[in-house]
């Protein structure tokens, strides 16, 4: 592994968004960019380093577009599933930190290698 490679994070958005009940359910598109212009200027709060950050869509917010720092991944078919495939693509070249609440998705992304966060991380 390359220990010197930007730390890849992949974003379960819906989980981080629906993580707070602020309205998001309203528009979940809206919540979605506002996350993803979250990470785009604030990054990953107490990460030193470079990073490339990865927010994984799906449902009604796969219409949100990339900006400068933060790629968008539309996921398919499930959120979760997605997440697991772009894991095991990175798996063994870079590190990797996986940002969701979802205990399945957690134990599935770790027997790939990768370190979990819960959404306060990136949710300030």
């Amino acid at each position: 592994m390359n220990d010197t490679a930007a730390l890849l994070v992949i974003v379960d958005a819906a989980n981080v968004v629906g993580s707070v009940p602020d309205g998001w359910w309203r528009d979940r598109k809206a919540a979605t960019e506002r996350l993803r212009d979250r990470l785009a200027t604030q990054g990953l709060p107490a990460h030193e380093g470079p990073l490339e950050i990865v927010l994984v869509v799906e449902g009604a917010a796969r219409g949100v577009e990339p900006v400068p720092g933060v790629h968008v991944e539309r996921a398919p078919g499930s959120g979760d599933d997605h997440m697991v495939t772009l894991v095991a693509e990175a798996a063994g070249t870079r590190p990797i930190l996986v940002v969701t609440a979802d205990r399945d998705l957690r134990r599935r992304v770790t027997e790939l290698g990768a370190e979990v966060t819960g959404p306060r991380t990136v949710r300030g």
